[in-house]
């Protein structure tokens, strides 16, 4: 099984919560547009202050992903 990538967009300030929200939004309708065959999707919110908004791919979808949705950070993805 190859590894699983959760690519991350990070947002701050007291509206992170709800662009957190919206961005899921939108990485779901590239998803969508581009045919992808990716499932896992969503936003947390770290605090008051802070929220993120993830994808996560396969270690063969990185690279691209990358490129094409020029997310902050990654990191390995453990279910």
């Amino acid at each position: 099984m190859s590894r699983q990538i959760k690519l991350i967009w990070d947002f701050h300030g007291p509206a992170s919560a709800k662009t957190a929200e919206h961005h899921e939004i939108h990485l779901k309708e590239f998803i969508a547009i581009e045919k992808l065959p990716i499932s896992i999707t969503g936003f947390e919110i770290k605090d008051e202050m802070h929220a993120i908004a993830f994808i996560v791919v396969n270690d063969e979808q990185m690279i691209p992903m990358r490129d094409a949705l020029k997310p902050h950070r990654g990191e390995l993805y453990m279910p």
